[in-house]
């Protein structure tokens, strides 16, 4: 994962696989050697780990080789094995203050569109984080891949995009009985406008790019292309022939135009 951030920084983090690690650092010897010989641009020194593919889910070699990087779970009687990674704590329970994506497709890495993508990346990053999530996109996979995922109703921008863009801004648990449990409501909205402005930059860069259903915004606009772009109408003739009474329902799901946004109420 790649983030942009309005401090000017770009903080990078990725998983390899076949390669040791000498093998790992003279991949990314060119870009480390451009940002050293780069006037303006300066570094923190590259961590890099490397260990057998197993220990990648081995509580106990993963608190020795990253500390701090895996939390136990500490409900009694919980089984030694039980962890999860430290930095998705704030997921447990969190208050979304705003939550977009966007696809990425790949022909903005062609050389005729990469002032374009750098200059959207730098104009919406003025405005809030962006992480990229390389690991969602899937252009350059195996053709089988892309023919698997087009047997799917994902949104087909995925098999054409190089990675899922996200723009969002989160606060611990709102809980009654916690400290602070109550929501910080002027912080939401004003983070809410900033993460609205910086997709809105990004999207000039990408437009029509769509967005990923799992990770996307609670307000999509146009969700039913952005969610599944040219397999909605089969969709629909689907949900419309196994529902035709609509007993299924979800927000921004298929066929949830003929429903309230509420929900409660079946739409003439």
């Amino acid at each position: 994962m790649t983030k942009l951030l309005p401090s000017n920084e770009l903080q990078v983090g990725m998983n390899f696989q076949g390669l040791d690690k000498a093998e790992a650092a003279e991949i990314w010897r060119p870009f480390l050697s451009w940002v050293v010989a780069t006037d303006g641009l300066t570094m923190t020194s590259p961590l890099i780990l490397a260990g057998p593919g197993r220990y990648r889910w081995d509580a106990a070699a993963l608190e020795k080789f990253a500390p701090g990087s895996v939390l136990p779970d500490d409900r009694p009687g919980a089984p030694p094995e039980n962890f999860f990674w430290a930095a998705n704590l704030a997921e447990a329970g969190h208050y979304i203050h705003g939550f977009n994506s966007l696809w990425l497709p790949a022909n903005l890495l062609q050389p005729a569109m990469q002032e374009t993508l750098a200059d959207a990346f730098m104009d919406a990053s003025r405005e809030w984080a962006i992480e990229l999530h390389f690991q969602k996109g899937l252009a350059g996979a195996p053709t089988e891949v892309i023919a698997a995922a087009k047997e799917t109703p994902m949104n087909p921008a995925v098999t054409e995009s190089f990675a899922l863009a996200i723009i969002a801004s989160e606060e611990p648990p709102a809980y009654a009985g916690l400290f602070h449990h109550m929501p910080r409501f002027d912080a939401a909205r004003r983070d809410a406008a900033a993460i609205e402005r910086a997709t809105v930059k990004l999207a000039r860069a990408a437009p029509g790019g769509g967005a990923y259903l799992a990770e996307s915004s609670y307000f999509q606009a146009n969700w039913q292309n952005a969610y599944w772009g040219a397999n909605y109408p089969r969709l629909l003739t689907t949900k419309r022939r196994y529902d035709p009474n609509g007993l299924f329902f979800v927000r921004h799901g298929v066929g949830s135009e003929e429903w309230s946004d509420d929900g409660f109420s079946r739409l003439i």
